[in-house]
């Protein structure tokens, strides 16, 4: 019997061998056992499919025509044909029929086939489309409206599923070809056809209904994103269509099988990496994703479409970044590979990852890249990208690159994606603008030729650049010291930049695991004792310090920013790096002792020796510090419970030492309240004021050096001040 190509018009002019007959095509019945029309439903993805169904229509009679696939169906003896499959699109063509020859008044006698399409699901189904056929619309209100304003249009129909999927149709197809002139024509000149497949013999049994239909049972989002996949490719190359829709049945979701969901379905998992491969193709075109539709269906015409000029090389993309996975020999999984890469933990030849972080980037990808949270956050994000990015380059490339040069390139750029918050973006929002096509030039040429693109512009981080450049380097001519390196370099603290300590002394490297394994207010009290190791930040009156638990506060001084003193941090660290080998809290506080008892014995209390001697000066919330003026006003100075600004419960740590119940929340712990009277810290003084008239009343003076150092302990003066006048309060 064989397939045809036909338009709804011409299929009913035609003859079809059924037995020994020729027959002619008289009726087209959607039969009881088959499901209602459902193209009208109004529901967010039906909504969207239908629109972009009906724009495809509108393409092909506007600019290029199109081919609606396969529509299967039985033919009896008289010549009445029951679809298997393609209800949907027949009764979608139906309508398109029905509304040009309405509109543009086409005679009754060239549209009496029309009344040959009928729906036996229920008899309202039936009766209504005999009745539109029928019906003159004058198109002075939407057509939903005006037909069920008329007196054959019982009010219980708008009940019937197929007949309500009708209306919202008919208003849709009214919406998109409302200004299209000569539809009718197009139509007859075959812009819209489809193959028909007739099948005889097979007797039209509910086991084929449901077999052949899966009654009930809507095609899913990716099986018309395959379907529409496959018409734009065959548009490109019969043959590449046929390439990469047979490994999409076959080698694809064999691959993906193993990520299958609760329902043993993978098109969720095809569609988001889908997803990923498009942003990808974004970017090396130099574009950004935040420009781009989050629909899988724009995408497809913005990459895949056979009207763009870049297509064959972007699906040459897409079948390459599938493919990689597919690849792998024996008993190997991705799962398995990715286990050999990453880890949660320093180990030797992997690459540490964040606990938060999936160990299989892979996985995570499939499951997680296309969802977005509340917030605006990414569940996959940019840094992620880049990461799978560069494993996939060497997956594309392994024939060229061994494992173990491809472990220690993935480990550049982690470091450098670590440290690079602030430049990745692919936002023009952001002050680092978009970046990402720049990064994955970076990428390219650290993952396929093992050394970082200095040519390139704008990139990731410039300090982590230049530190990666100078490890390639370190580590060609230490290899037996690499591993000491990797493990410095996956410090909690260190995130991969290991500039605080620098690549002078390896012999440093283990000694900073065995320092920062001490206790952390014990270290920010040796490194005091040492010197200042604060870094001032770029408002020039925050300072950044060390944290008795708080970890960022040590990350952010470890790491090279727009804040100044990082060398004197460095320097300082060092200093303390070659007392010991193997520090103990011991070792610590005997530094910090001596630096204590070497200034009592001096008569020389500079700020340092407050902040070392009583724990009030070191909160361990932030590590934050805020100094009007640090060269002339040293101990003017308030520790800060935020990272960034003052709250009711940052405070002027001399004054809270003496009196902490007294202290002023409501001045930000700039006084303490004494009655009438408060009083606050000065460099040289402590002051008392009236509180109405914020008048002086009396000045604790502080006696100091040529240098400004304290020749005395300010505390155990101002506490000897309060307690003679104001005991009772304090």
């Amino acid at each position: 019997m064989g397939t045809a190509l036909y338009t709804y018009i011409e299929i009913f002019k035609n003859e079809f061998q059924v037995g020994e007959k020729r027959i002619r095509l008289n009726k087209i019945i959607i039969p009881i056992i088959q499901r209602d029309y459902a193209q009208g439903r109004i529901e967010p993805e039906i909504n969207r499919i239908r629109a972009r169904f009906l724009q495809s229509l509108h393409q092909a009679i506007t600019r290029q025509p199109i081919t609606l696939d396969f529509v299967y169906g039985d033919i009896d003896v008289n010549g009445i044909m029951t679809p298997l499959d393609g209800q949907q699109r027949l009764t979608a063509l139906f309508l398109l029929h029905w509304y040009s020859a309405k509109k543009e008044g086409i005679p009754d006698s060239e549209y009496a086939f029309l009344k040959n399409f009928s729906y036996e699901i229920r008899y309202s189904s039936r009766d209504f489309c005999s009745f539109l056929v029928d019906f003159n619309p004058t198109f002075s209100m939407s057509l939903s409206e005006e037909i069920i304003d008329q007196a054959w249009f019982p009010l219980d129909w708008k009940k019937d599923p197929t007949i309500s999927s009708m209306l919202v149709m008919l208003d849709a197809i009214s919406e998109e070809f409302r200004d299209t002139k000569d539809i009718w024509m197009k139509l007859k000149g075959g812009a819209i056809s489809f193959y028909f497949l007739p099948i005889k013999d097979l007797g039209l049994t509910d086991e084929l209904y449901i077999k052949m239909n899966s009654r009930g049972k809507p095609l899913t989002k990716f099986e018309h994103f395959k379907a529409e996949l496959e018409r734009e490719l065959k548009k490109i190359d019969e043959s590449i269509a046929q390439r990469i829709i047979g490994k999409i049945d076959i080698d694809w979701t064999d691959m993906l099988w193993r990520y299958r969901n609760e329902d043993y379905i993978i098109d969720y998992e095809f569609l988001r990496y889908f997803r990923f491969i498009c942003d990808v193709i974004c970017y090396r075109e130099g574009g950004s994703s935040q420009d781009k539709s989050n629909d899988e269906f724009d995408l497809l015409q913005e990459y895949f479409s056979s009207e763009k000029n870049n297509c064959v090389s972007n699906i040459q993309t897409l079948e390459n970044f599938f493919d990689c996975w597919c690849h792998f020999q024996g008993n190997e999984t991705p799962s398995h590979f990715l286990e050999r890469l990453f880890a949660h933990e320093h180990q030797e030849g992997k690459v540490k990852v964040e606990n938060r972080y999936n160990i299989n980037i892979f996985e995570d990808c499939l499951q997680n890249y296309a969802d977005v949270l509340g917030n605006g956050n990414r569940q996959f994000p940019l840094n992620r990208f880049i990461m799978l990015y560069a494993v996939v380059i060497y997956l594309i490339n392994r024939d060229s690159i061994s494992e173990k040069d491809f472990s220690r390139r993935l480990r550049i750029v982690n470091n450098l994606v670590q440290n690079s918050e602030d430049e990745i973006s692919d936002s023009d929002l952001r002050s680092s603008g978009n970046r990402m096509p720049v990064i994955l030039l970076q990428v390219d040429s650290i993952i396929l030729n093992g050394s970082i693109n200095q040519a390139l512009d704008k990139n990731l981080n410039n300090n982590q650049l230049a530190e990666e450049i100078l490890k390639i380097e370190w580590v060609e001519n230490n290899l037996e010291k690499q591993e000491m390196l990797y493990r410095l370099e996956d410090h909690d603290l260190l995130y991969g930049q290991v500039s605080i300590i620098g690549l002078d002394n390896p012999e440093y490297f283990k000694r900073f695991e065995s320092l920062f394994s001490c206790n952390l207010d014990k270290v920010d009290c040796a490194l005091l004792a040492i010197g200042n190791y604060a870094q001032r930040e770029r408002n020039g009156r925050r300072y950044q310090l060390g944290s008795s638990g708080n970890m960022k506060a040590w990350r952010k001084l470890f790491h090279k920013s727009a804040n100044s003193g990082f060398e004197r941090t460095k320097h300082i660290l060092n200093e303390l790096l070659s007392k010991k080998e193997l520090f103990t809290d011991d070792f610590l506080d005997e530094i910090s002792n001596s630096y204590i008892i070497e200034s009592e014995n001096k008569q020389c209390f500079d700020w340092r020796y407050y902040y070392i001697k009583y724990p009030i000066f070191r909160p361990g919330s932030f590590g934050k510090y805020y100094w009007n003026d640090f060269e002339n006003r040293p101990y003017e100075f308030s520790v800060m419970q935020t990272e960034t600004n003052w709250s009711e419960n940052t405070y002027q740590p001399f004054l809270k030492a003496v009196s902490a119940k007294r202290l002023s929340r409501d001045s930000y712990g700039q006084r303490i309240e004494l009655g009438k009277k408060y009083l606050i810290c000065e460099n040289s003084s402590f002051v008392l004021k009236d509180t109405v008239t914020d008048t002086e009343e009396i000045k604790v003076s502080i006696a100091q050096n040529d240098q400004g150092f304290d020749v005395g302990n300010r505390i155990m003066k101002l506490k000897d001040f309060l307690h003679h006048d104001w005991g009772n309060l304090i």
